[in-house]
């Protein structure tokens, strides 16, 4: 598989990370294609522009998007009533480029210039407090603009490094907790060993 190959499909993918192609993510999206596991035609986000530039990249025939995976739409933002917003932060945990602020039980709110129009957060939310507006003709609804597709590109790529950083710091928190865990388990040990022959000792004196 040519990482070069990858980086160019994935440069032509739209980054909403929305997984509507059936990945996590653009950049899975193009590593799939790579290697022939996926078809050109999967993005409805990257519309048939996109299919069109990955085709023309690949040297392959263009193929009409695939309808089971979703239509085109305009370019869409999030937007959430913040009246309505109980904080239950379950959107932003969904949200893949992390453009959601707020807190536990705290009002949240949508970084519009980050947001990729996923709708990854609609279905989490339990009270029905976040829809879709589309972006105005003229500020990029075909496809989103370059600039903010690199930078989606780059929030989701420090989002999974993040995860992965706190996942790994979770496990070595857990494996210290658990040796240390052993190690005063052992101390007891001894101390209760050395305590029990000191007893004895005292009874033999007697």
């Amino acid at each position: 598989m040519s990482e070069n190959i990858v980086e160019k499909i994935n440069s032509i993918l739209p980054q909403t990370q929305c997984g509507q192609c059936n990945y996590s993510g653009c950049k899975p999206y193009a590593i799939a294609i790579t290697k022939g596991e996926a078809d050109i035609n999967q993005c409805p986000p990257g519309g048939e522009e996109g299919i069109k530039n990955i085709a023309k990249l690949l040297e392959v025939d263009f193929k009409p998007l695939n309808k089971k995976h979703g239509i085109t739409k305009p370019i869409s933002v999030a937007l959430i009533d913040e009246e309505a917003c109980i904080g239950c932060t379950l959107c932003i945990l969904a949200c893949p480029v992390d453009a959601i602020l707020g807190a536990t039980k705290k009002m949240h709110t949508i970084i519009e210039d980050e947001c990729t129009g996923c709708e990854l957060c609609l279905n989490p939310c339990p009270v029905d407090c976040i829809e879709m507006l589309p972006i105005k003709e003229g500020n990029g609804n075909q496809i989103i603009s370059r600039r903010k597709s690199n930078q989606a590109r780059s929030r989701y790529e420090f989002r999974i490094n993040r995860i992965e950083r706190d996942k790994n710091e979770s496990n070595a928190k857990r494996k210290l907790l658990a040796s240390s865990s052993k190690k005063s388990r052992l101390i007891n040990e001894k101390r209760k060993s050395i305590s029990e022959a000191l007893e004895r000792i005292k009874k033999n004196e007697f």
